[in-house]
């Protein structure tokens, strides 16, 4: 609709000027939703080609194919509640991918395992369909149940993944029907002339993977102390190595775009914030990669995506977004950007910005002081600004109340003015009409309000050597007389410009950033910076808050933690119902903690932060690592009551799950590959 417009519109425009594209998102969606989709699709492919390497061709195609119509079925029911194709709900599915095919693995697998033990496929798919069937139910529903904090989170974050929790929930009940419905029938066409010969080994776990797995099992078990004590010791060692993990919140999107606020000292013009700006946009347009620039001077863009929060209106303030032509040459530009500011524009205060993915985009780190006395204020916030300049990591240091500015006022002579009928009122509206501006009515158009501004021509207001002779209208004398004659002089004083509050309290933000081009992230800074200011003496009655990445993390995760005890209150109760006793849960429950053995591993060994999407990782492997252990559990209690030693009854119990566990973790992972920024930067735009 807005491109039809603009085509219209085109002959209509004056020679000389052209419309430009700054950001279009529906574009941007577009070319992101599209490359999700075919990472999706690829991943989808992976997770068939590996079932058919490891459970030969009529397995792989059997749950290949209720993959696909579980796939399907989800996007039906997305379409039903309005959900539409974005990040969130197809990232969602990638998510799921494991969990997706575990329920059809565990069908498949019991019906193979039947079948080579004799039974037909009728009989084998009756009897794992009855045996799995409230296990695998109630252990979807804990898989889901995981992921309910995040549906139910109050706040931004909430938001943005609502449709995460919504997704999950559709694709994995789907999943779990069409694994105890559409698997048993299909099994019985895919399986159709597939007999065990006579003569045959019949034993379904005598392959070399299982051999192995059985005589590391066995010497694990039979060592249980050592085998407990060691896995102790290794959780241990992850909780510790898990506080040496990097701590993030969202990551960045890899638009091929910066931007770049502009802050001038306080009290610079607006053409003269123009003017650097222009300079610095041009020297932008000479590099190579770079395709278009857009400035602007005074006050932020419209705002033209959802995380991105536009500045508010100041003379001093100008932002520049440069768009580039590829992702992988952003960082290399910016550092020449970066190089040549610093060169050339020595009273430039300026900050670079990629487009955010996540709630945020303010400064990573926020040190706010509360109080009443503006110079305390300003003196506190010193000692703040000092130990963030004497830290390498930190950039962009700034405050909100900015520099102090020159005010030059003039003395009212009141007994004088008294005889010339003018009062100090008459005398202030009189200044503002002659410089900045006095509004004398509010235009209508539709329902926009804009204020009618009255004063005098450019060339004279902004001449103050003028002001003595400029002429004040006199009731008294009903002439007009040189305004000097009701002036003492004039006072030049220092006054604060800008003064926030915050539920009516004066508030000073001090604001840093941890090196945009560098690997540490803002909570690392924050963490090594927060014990010195915190050690600032603070007089009676200021206080000192922290905002920026750390308050909208607490946030996040205080909204995540409200709903997530009743949340696994409730996976624990499921445990309890599915088994009807303690017991089992409990072991069941028990193997969770120890996936941080792994979480920590791999975060530590890739040098990767620990963030949302990381807790999203993290929540989808606890719903995998209950699920299999209800399923494990179940099938040892079966084993038991057939009549088997306890110990007989794990290890044949544990065999049997060898193969679905493997190939749901297998699958997962590379399914997931796919969504790597390293091989598809496409879904992080």
């Amino acid at each position: 609709m807005v491109d039809k417009r603009l085509a219209e519109l085109k002959f209509q425009q004056p020679i000389g000027i052209e419309i430009s594209e700054i950001y279009s998102q529906p574009k941007e969606v577009d070319k992101s939703v599209s490359g999700f989709v075919i990472s999706l699709g690829q991943a989808v492919a992976i997770v068939i080609v590996v079932l058919l390497f490891f459970m030969g061709l009529r397995s792989g195609l059997l749950i290949g194919l209720i993959l696909l119509l579980t796939v399907l079925g989800t996007f039906v029911f997305m379409k039903y509640f309005a959900i539409d194709l974005q990040r969130i709900s197809l990232g969602a599915l990638v998510i799921a991918l494991g969990m997706l095919v575990d329920n059809a693995i565990v069908v498949v697998e019991g019906i193979l395992v039947g079948t080579q033990k004799g039974r037909t496929r009728l009989q084998a798919a009756t009897d794992i369909v009855t045996q799995t069937k409230w296990p695998l139910l109630g252990a979807t529903v804990i898989a889901v149940t995981a992921f309910a904090p995040i549906g139910l989170s109050q706040d931004s974050t909430g938001e943005y993944c609502g449709t995460l929790f919504t997704v999950l929930l559709i694709s994995l009940m789907l999943s779990w029907f069409t694994a105890i419905s559409l698997t048993p029938f299909f099994a019985d066409i895919f399986f159709k002339g597939q007999k065990v010969k006579e003569g045959e080994n019949n034993d379904p776990y005598n392959g070399f993977v299982f051999v192995m797995y059985k005589k590391f099992l066995d010497f694990c078990m039979r060592r249980a102390w050592l085998t407990v004590a060691l896995l102790i010791g290794m959780l241990v060692g992850s909780l510790y190595g898990f506080t040496h993990i990097k701590q993030a919140f969202f990551p960045s999107s890899t638009t091929p775009m910066f931007l770049s606020d502009i802050w001038l000292p306080e009290g610079t013009d607006i053409r003269a914030t123009n003017t650097k700006l222009k300079v610095i946009e041009n020297w932008l347009l000479e590099q190579d990669g770079v395709s278009h620039v857009t400035t602007t001077a005074g006050k932020g863009l419209q705002r033209f995506m959802l995380t991105y929060t536009p500045e508010k209106s100041y003379a001093s303030y100008g932002e520049i977004v440069t768009r580039v032509e590829s992702y992988e040459v952003l960082d290399e530009l910016m550092l020449r950007y970066r190089e040549y500011v610093a060169n050339n524009f020595p009273e430039i205060n300026y900050k670079l910005k990629k487009i955010e993915l996540g709630p945020g985009g303010g400064a990573k780190i926020e040190a706010r002081i509360i109080g009443s006395d503006p110079t305390v204020l300003r003196t506190i916030a010193a000692q703040v600004v000092d130990i963030m300049n004497a830290d390498p990591g930190a950039t962009n240091i700034r405050h909100d109340w900015r520099e102090r500015t020159k005010v030059l006022e003039p003395l009212f002579n009141e007994s004088q003015a008294r005889r010339y009928g003018i009062t100090k009122s008459d005398m202030d509206d009189f200044l503002q009409m002659s410089f900045s501006g006095k509004s004398i009515g509010v235009y209508r158009d539709g329902t926009t309000l804009m204020p009618i501004v009255g004063r005098l021509t450019e060339k004279e207001r902004v001449d103050f050597r003028n002001i003595e002779g400029m002429k004040i209208w006199s009731p008294a004398l009903s002439e007009y007389i040189p305004l000097q004659q009701i002036m003492l002089g004039y006072e030049v004083r220092w006054e604060d410009p800008l003064i926030v509050r915050k539920n009516r309290k004066r508030m000073l933000t001090i604001m840093a950033d941890p090196d945009l081009l560098g690997e540490e992230t803002a909570a690392t800074l924050q963490k090594r910076l927060q014990s010195q200011i915190e050690a600032i003496e603070m007089p009676p009655g200021y206080s000192l808050e922290w905002g920026g990445e750390y308050e909208s993390s607490a946030d996040a995760q205080e909204s995540l933690f409200q709903t997530m005890p009743m949340g696994y209150l409730f996976m624990f109760l499921i445990t309890v119902f599915l088994f009807n006793s303690v017991k089992e849960p409990l072991i069941v429950w028990l193997t969770v903690p120890l996936a941080v053995i792994g979480v920590a591993s791999g975060l530590l060994l890739l040098d990767t932060p620990f963030g949302f999407m990381a807790l999203l990782g993290f929540l989808s492997l606890s719903g995998m690592l209950l699920k299999n252990g209800i399923v494990l559990i179940d099938q040892i209690e079966l084993e038991i009551n057939s009549g088997k030693s306890p110990y007989k009854a794990v290890v044949e119990a544990a065999l049997s799950r060898v193969r679905p566990v493997c190939m749901a973790a297998i699958t997962t992972i590379l399914g997931m590959i796919r969504c790597c920024r390293i091989f598809s930067s496409s879904l992080w735009r």
